[in-house]
């Protein structure tokens, strides 16, 4: 099915795990994609893997002038912007809770995790209205709709991207710019962040705390990248042409608990 062709998708996040599935995901449907990441050389294979109709951009998603760059970049390259993916975040070490955070860890995870959505979706809006209107597609997480004593500050930076979301959503609404915006919530994902959260900071080593991961999943697995992935493919189609200031949670149930 290509329900991107014709589209051009900016993925940030792209070098590896969920944003890397996403952008192989969108392409295998017919989008042409940009990826972005901090990680030039991981992000560069990504694309190369794709082929012709990807590129990569190395990009800091907390530098204001970088985004405007990128935009300006990904429409002189391809002609339009109609799909945002805001994907970049970093997680935090276990055990920082509200006592134990430094204001540096808690500035620091706020400014890749929050300011980076921001940051995006001031300066895509413009691009994707201009387009014809499109959508724009925000990684949250399960700790957005739940408390994270052990992780307080990026609870916080992903509870934050779950309101501003349906912020963005209403604004483009009122305003008749066709652009949808929705959020997506993982839970505990095969990924790269996952495996240095279980790693760094916690009292078990990464084998005790996947087991104890996968335990308290009421699926009793772990989400792949893949599953993320096609979950941004039906909010950034027109499938969901009806669907804006939502959000779909990706935990295997988890948040049912």
């Amino acid at each position: 099915m290509q329900r991107f062709e014709g589209k051009v998708v900016l993925v940030t996040g792209g070098a590896s795990g969920m944003g890397r599935a996403t952008a192989k995901r969108l392409a295998s449907e017919g989008a042409r994609v940009v990826l972005t990441d901090r990680n030039a050389a991981d992000g560069a294979k990504v694309a190369s893997e794709i082929g012709d109709s990807a590129l990569f951009i190395e990009q800091d998603v907390t530098d204001e002038a970088g985004w405007a760059t990128t935009v300006t970049t990904v429409r002189r390259h391809f002609g339009a912007l109609h799909v945002l993916v805001n994907n970049a975040g970093i997680g935090g070490v276990m055990g920082a809770n509200p006592e134990k955070e430094t204001l540096e860890g808690w500035r620091r995870i706020h400014g890749v995790n929050l300011e980076g959505v921001f940051l995006g979706c001031k300066h895509a809006i413009p691009a994707i209205r201009e387009a014809g209107g499109g959508a724009i597609v925000n990684i949250s997480s399960l700790a957005a709709m739940q408390g994270t004593p052990a992780l307080a500050a990026y609870g916080a930076s992903k509870g934050a991207v779950r309101q501003f979301t349906k912020t963005v959503a209403i604004h483009c609404a009122h305003r008749g710019y066709n652009i949808r915006c929705n959020s997506v919530h993982p839970g505990p994902i095969e990924t790269p962040m996952l495996q240095d959260l279980l790693t760094r900071g916690g009292s078990m080593d990464g084998a005790e705390g996947r087991r104890k991961f996968i335990e308290s999943v009421p699926l009793k697995m772990l989400g792949k990248p893949e599953d993320i992935a096609a979950a941004v493919a039906f909010l950034a189609s027109d499938d969901a042409r009806f669907i804006t200031g939502e959000e779909l949670l990706v935990d295997g149930g988890m948040n049912a608990i």
